[in-house]
């Protein structure tokens, strides 16, 4: 494949802002040299790989990544048997440390098998080695005290005869008779030598060995006697550790030679690593998505950008080719956008065959092309001698040579420069011949010829840039289907030319181009209609959708509202449910208690228990939000008269009229033992079933007739498994409530057993206010495990 094409589309410049993504210097290069995928598996699979980094980076963030270069190359000189350097051990440690990063980075999120799977498992990091290369060594020119013991120990003793000899020298600077010697009061190194500076007409003063002397000569540096000795054990020392940092390395460039081959395998799949994270910056910075890629020779771009233009300001296009039609013919006025309609295309198929993602619509389709065939700009030549056509010829011959089935040719103002006659025959005739060699072609052209041509040749199409001739500035979009018109004289009366010179013109203008001037203007109108049509159409539909998601909103939300309420009045109803059972209790207590009352006669402690069930029934029902049963539609009494049989409405409850309506129309009521006052207008005549004839007083029934009563699962308790007190208070709650609904019998459940709480219960009901009698239970009612009660 011809590469000049990456400068033609300036794909170059795209892949320059990719590699200043880029780490490493090494991955930089291969990102710009990596050339276009063959074919389109490979194509797929680059981009695939791409889209993974891309969507690791928007999950994970940028890895921890550092810069290195060259370090396989460090590493083959180790196995070469050459002691790497302190700056080069750091090197290879960064190397590791990226390793290391890269593999964290790769596991922070959990995901499904991805594309570039294999690169992060050919990461082996060393850790053990990495750390102790850093850990030991601090700079490239300097080694830790801590690499080793035998380094410890030997910087240790230099430390301290390096101090002995400065209090030595400290000794004599003090020193009132020495110190007069002395030039100035400091001690300095003169090559690796503790020495005093002593005036030169006094060098004879202080004995030792003069080691350098001033530029004007009049100091000398002496090592004094005393200290000549240590000097000598320090540089013996400074031997040492210089040998045992040699010895360091060697360690270290030993080890790093045993991990060279799978370091080398790890440090490529870190550089492919590195290029594919630009690449998805990249992408990222463009806000760029992952086409799909057609096994054929064809393409549908939809919203393409041009990454090169700002993208406030570019206007996105619609461009397909291939499928329907294989040969574009793009016209319009000058700087109407026709040609960065060609560049657009070309360049994001190129883009995306280089594994770059493509600045569009996510279903946008590209395919694998086998080259590119690009004449845009001007081909003049002053070295060449060439003007502008020959070298457009020039470049066109070139093209023809090459294209065949799979390349993708891009022609910009196709037959320009020469006799429009004779330039716009020999256009068509260049397409023809790139369309009979297989080649998908794009060009721009202001001939009318080229129009006729695409209007009535199969597989050719006209398409136009569009332009606003109000302000004489381009729209940039792209109308596939309509051709052009170059618009020359209305823009140059815009512009100002003089009305009799644009009629002039027109003059001059031949009958089929103004017919085909007419027609394209009628089509102008038409393609304005339509658009004006589709527009009210996408407003409506948008209107539409609208007011269907918020009718389904307001449905949800509805819902959401009924749930909550319905819930709501559950916990409600739970509530009071939960309060009137308290209040019940409470009730029952007081009753007790009032039973158990000395000092009262039984006269009194019936009023008194009339007067608490009354006052507690009318609590009761008197509660307004207690959820209640719907009250269905009734025709309420309008008078009553004492002892009449009522149904209370709100309850559906029967009851007896025990007085006549008060002035606020209130009715006492007896509703089994309780007495309430309810509205003249909640009572209703009872139903027919519920109708037995007049009321008769209750009188005792005796045994026989308890053995017909009917047995319901309100007349027992089940007090099994129960300790003895909590049954017999069970069974006092029990009676109690049987007592105030008008039960006559009740059956306790308390089981065989050992009889223990058979008999507790037994002794307990001997004694009780409320109970008549009681016997166990015969065949058929439980016998012994039942105890059957006879209330008064």
């Amino acid at each position: 494949m011809d590469k000049t094409y990456l400068k033609t589309l300036e794909l170059d410049k795209i892949l320059a802002q990719a590699a200043e993504y880029a780490t490493c210097a090494e991955a930089r290069a291969l990102l710009l040299e990596q050339p276009a995928c063959e074919n389109a598996e490979e194509t797929r699979f680059a981009l695939s790989q791409t889209d993974a980094i891309n969507s690791l980076l928007l999950k994970n963030g940028s890895p921890r990544f550092g810069g290195v270069n060259g370090v396989n190359k460090i590493v083959s000189r180790a196995v070469k048997g050459g002691v790497l350097s302190m700056a080069e051990l750091l090197e290879v440690a960064g190397a590791l440390r990226n390793f290391q990063n890269l593999v964290s980075w790769y596991h922070i999120s959990e995901h499904d098998l991805l594309p570039v799977d294999d690169l992060f498992y050919a990461l082996t990091p060393q850790p053990a080695l990495e750390k102790a290369i850093s850990e030991s060594i601090l700079s490239p020119e300097e080694m830790a005290d801590t690499a080793s013991n035998t380094l410890f120990e030997v910087r240790r003793k230099i430390q301290a005869t390096e101090n002995s000899i400065r209090d030595k020298l400290d000794a004599i600077i003090k020193n009132s008779t020495t110190n007069k010697f002395l030039q100035d009061a400091v001690v300095s190194l003169r090559n690796g030598r503790f020495v005093v500076p002593v005036k030169a007409e006094y060098r004879g003063e202080v004995g030792g060995v003069i080691h350098d002397v001033s530029s004007t000569g009049a100091t000398v540096f002496v090592e004094p006697t005393a200290v000549v000795e240590a000097n000598a054990r320090i540089m013996q020392l400074r031997s040492q550790e210089k040998a045992e940092i040699e010895r360091i390395l060697v360690a270290f460039t030993e080890q790093v030679a045993g991990i060279e081959p799978v370091f080398n395998f790890s440090y490529q799949a870190m550089l492919a690593i590195d290029v594919l994270l630009a690449k998805a910056q990249l992408a990222l910075e463009q806000k760029a998505y992952m086409p799909q890629v057609a096994d054929g020779v064809w393409f549908d771009l939809k919203k393409a950008r041009h990454p090169l233009i700002d993208k406030t300001k570019v206007v996105p296009i619609d461009v397909a080719l291939g499928g329907e039609y294989d040969t574009l013919v793009i016209t319009g006025p000058n700087t109407g956008g026709k040609t960065v309609t060609l560049k657009t295309a070309g360049l994001l198929c190129a883009m995306a065959q280089h594994g770059l993602l493509i600045p569009a619509h996510e279903h946008s389709t590209v395919c694998a092309f086998a080259d590119y065939l690009v004449d845009i700009g001007d081909e003049q030549s002053i070295e060449q001698s060439l003007s502008t056509f020959s070298g457009h010829m020039k470049k066109i011959t070139g093209i023809l040579d090459g294209a065949f089935k799979g390349s993708l040719v891009l022609l910009d103002e196709l037959g320009a420069g020469t006799d429009p006659a004779e330039g716009a025959a020999l256009a068509v005739s260049i397409i023809e011949q790139l369309r009979i060699q297989g080649a998908l072609v794009m060009a721009t052209t202001h001939y009318s010829e080229l129009k006729v041509f695409a209007l009535e040749t199969p597989g050719v199409v006209n398409a136009s840039c569009e332009f606003d001739v109000e302000s004489l500035r381009p729209t940039y979009k792209l109308s596939v289907g309509v051709p052009g018109k170059s618009n020359a004289f209305l823009i140059g009366e815009k512009l100002g030319l003089p009305p009799r010179v644009i009629q002039r013109a027109e003059t001059h203008l031949a009958s089929d181009d103004k017919r085909l001037d007419d027609v394209l203007a009628q089509l102008d109108d038409l393609k304005l209609e339509l658009k004006e049509s589709q527009a009210q159409a996408e407003a409506a539909k948008e209107q539409a959708a609208h007011a269907l998601e918020k009718a389904k909103e307001k449905c949800d939300a509805l819902i959401r509202q009924g749930e909550t309420e319905l819930e709501a009045a559950r916990a409600k109803a739970r509530q009071m449910a939960q309060q009137v059972q308290a209040e019940a209790f409470a009730l029952t207590d007081e009753l007790r208690r009032l039973q158990r009352d000395d000092k009262q006669s039984a006269a009194q402690r019936a009023a008194r228990a009339r007067e608490i069930a009354r006052r507690d029934a009318e609590n009761l029902y008197g509660k307004t939000d207690v959820v209640h049963n719907a009250v269905r539609e009734f025709v309420p009494l309008k008078e009553v008269r004492l002892g009449q049989e009522v149904v209370i409405a709100e309850y559906d409850q029967l009851a007896t009229v025990t007085s006549l309506p008060d002035r606020n129309g209130m009715v006492e009521v007896r509703a089994g033992i309780l007495k309430t006052k309810v509205p003249l207008a909640g009572l209703k005549a009872p139903d027919k079933l519920q109708k037995s004839g007049p009321a008769k007083p209750r009188t005792p029934p005796r045994s026989a007739t308890v053995q017909k009563v009917e047995r319901t699962a309100s007349m027992e308790v089940n007090l099994l498994g129960m300790t003895v007190e909590e049954a017999l208070m069970e069974a006092d709650q029990f009676i109690d409530h049987a007592v105030m609904t008008g039960l006559m019998v009740v059956y306790l459940i308390h089981g065989k057993g050992t009889g223990a709480l058979r008999k507790a219960i037994h002794q307990h009901l001997r004694g009780h206010k409320n109970v008549k009698s009681f016997r166990l239970g015969r065949y058929g009612e439980g016998e012994d495990g039942v105890t059957v009660v006879e209330l008064k």
